[in-house]
């Protein structure tokens, strides 16, 4: 067997990783199917409405079992996966309300601010960025598209020793910590632990908690 080390050598990055999952017939995971999406539909659907949101962007939509629960008025998904996301739009081709766009993390410039919305989105998908660029990016598009809110559902952690205890596509970051320093006109404004949480006894559990963000100023006006 190998050990985490040589796992991790031989890892080939996390957009390959899910392009490939996805074009072997892989879905989204866990996380978006059974009582753990019921779950995120449940918080999401109700902030959604008790927050007057309008419109929202996903940065990773994925395979959109999550989404298909989910109660928005307008909807932008971003995935890395080429594959998966024609899959996707395919799944939602009569839903007026619902668009999708490609998303390159390397490609990807929005200084005039055309994708903007009231809420951004990032679900279970942060601890899924092993590289520090493409999570730097990540954290930097998703607060980037948000006029009001933006949601995150994920690890927070500053212990890299704990990524051995699952794969190697998951490393977890210290997020809150890097909020706090990188987007300080960001404040958290609640944290909603999820009812099922990954131990070693229980395995199915989520490794994730959800972080809700306000603007605690108003964006940059672009000329």
């Amino acid at each position: 067997m190998m050990d985490v080390e040589e796992k991790k050598k031989s890892f080939p990055g996390s957009a390959a990783y899910w392009e490939n999952r996805y074009a072997k017939g892989g879905n989204s995971g866990a996380g978006s199917r059974g009582e753990h999406a019921e779950f995120k539909a449940e918080v999401l659907n109700r902030f959604v409405e008790a927050n007057g949101v309008e419109s929202v962007i996903e940065f990773g939509c994925g395979d959109g079992v999550q989404l298909a629960i989910a109660k928005y008025p307008r909807y932008l998904g971003l995935d890395v996966s080429s594959t998966q996301l024609r899959r996707t739009m395919e799944r939602f081709a009569d839903d007026p309300s619902k668009s999708f766009v490609h998303y390159n993390p390397e490609g990807f410039s929005d200084q005039a601010g055309f994708l903007k919305a009231d809420l951004s989105l990032s679900l279970d998908v942060i601890f899924h960025l092993t590289e520090d660029d493409v999570y730097r990016s990540h954290m930097e598009h998703v607060f980037g598209a948000s006029h009001k809110y933006v949601v995150l559902y994920t690890s927070d952690a500053d212990d890299p020793g704990m990524d051995g205890e699952f794969a190697p596509h998951i490393r977890h970051h210290p997020v809150l910590r890097d909020v706090e320093q990188y987007f300080p006109e960001w404040r958290l404004t609640s944290r909603i632990e999820n009812p099922r949480p990954w131990s070693p006894e229980n395995l199915e559990g989520s490794i994730s908690d959800f972080f809700i963000y306000e603007r605690t100023k108003p964006a940059a006006k672009t000329s």
